[in-house]
C-alpha cells in the first residue's frame, strides 16, 4: 500500500512530561490504521501533532513525501489532511447541507468574488452534496444539524471532513457514545471510505477496532509497543499484559 502520511521520531513534551515519545508510523491509502491505548497513552496528542493543531517537540511529518512538520494546520488541511474531534463540532442551527458547504468553502476559496454570496459557489455546493452522499446523509441535507441523532451528527462530522476533499482522515473517537445500530453505520462508512483515503482511527471500542482495522498500533505512556495486523496484536503478549488486561 502507498503511505500517504508518515511520521518519524515524533515527540511532544509538555514541560517535564513526554506525552508522545519518538513515534514512527505511516498511514497508507486503502487502510484503516487504528491507534489504541489507555487514557493518557498519547493517542490524541499524536493526532493533534499530525493535524498541525500542536507543534512537535522533535521528529518529522511528511505528506505524500513532502515535509510538512512546520506547516500550520490550515495549510495541512488544504494539502489533504481532514480531521474530526472527540467532541461534536457542528453548527446546530444551520442545516446539514450548510454545515458541509461551509467546510467545502475552505477548499474552494474565491478571494476575488467579494460581492457574490459564498452560497452561490457551484464548486463548494457540489463538493458538499458529494460529501453528504458519501456519508449517507443526502436525504437529511435540509435538516437542522442540531436535530440529528448523536450517530448522525458524527456522520455529519465525517461529511464535513470529506467536503474539503482530503486524502488522509484523522478520526478521533468517531464511535464515542454510539449505540449498536449507529456503530454499524459508522463502520460501514469507514469501510467504504478507505478505498480512497488513508484513515488514522483513534478509538476505545475494541470490538469495533478489531473488526474494521487493517493495522493496529498500541501506545503505552507515549510510546509504541506494537504495530501489526489485528490478529498479531491480539496474540502479542506485551499488548495483552499492558493493555488488554491479561496476566
Amino acid at each position: 500500500m502507498t503511505a500517504l502520511l508518515q511520521c518519524a521520531g515524533l515527540t511532544r513534551r509538555f514541560g517535564g512530561l513526554t506525552a508522545v515519545d519518538a513515534v514512527t508510523l505511516d498511514f497508507a491509502l486503502g487502510e484503516v490504521h487504528a491507534v489504541i491505548g489507555t487514557n493518557g497513552a498519547g493517542k490524541s496528542t499524536l493526532i493533534n501533532m499530525l493535524s498541525g493543531e500542536i507543534p512537535a517537540s522533535a521528529g518529522t511529518i511528511t505528506l505524500d513525501g513532502q515535509d510538512i512538520t512546520a506547516w500550520p494546520q490550515p495549510k495541512r488541511a488544504r494539502a489533504g489532511l481532514g480531521r474530526s474531534y472527540q467532541r461534536t463540532t457542528i453548527f446546530g442551527e444551520f442545516s446539514v447541507f450548510e454545515n458541509t458547504r461551509l467546510c467545502a468553502q475552505a477548499a474552494f476559496a474565491r478571494p476575488f468574488a467579494l460581492w457574490q454570496s459564498a452560497a452561490a459557489c457551484a464548486d463548494s455546493g457540489a463538493a458538499a452534496r458529494e460529501a453528504l452522499a458519501a456519508a449517507g446523509l443526502a436525504e437529511q441535507a435540509a435538516t437542522p444539524a442540531g436535530a440529528l441523532s448523536h450517530g448522525a451528527k458524527r456522520q455529519l462530522e465525517i461529511a464535513m471532513c470529506l467536503a474539503t476533499r482530503p486524502r488522509v482522515l484523522l478520526l478521533d473517537e468517531p464511535l464515542a457514545g454510539m449505540g449498536a445500530e449507529e456503530t454499524e453505520r459508522m463502520l460501514a462508512l469507514l469501510q467504504a471510505l478507505k478505498a480512497g483515503h488513508a484513515i488514522a482511527l483513534v478509538e476505545h471500542d475494541m470490538d469495533a477496532v478489531f473488526r474494521i482495522a487493517d493495522r493496529i498500533t498500541v501506545m503505552v505512556n507515549g510510546q509504541v509497543i506494537a504495530s501489526d495486523a489485528p490478529d498479531a496484536i491480539r496474540a502479542n503478549r506485551e499488548v495483552q499484559v499492558a493493555y488488554l488486561g491479561e496476566h
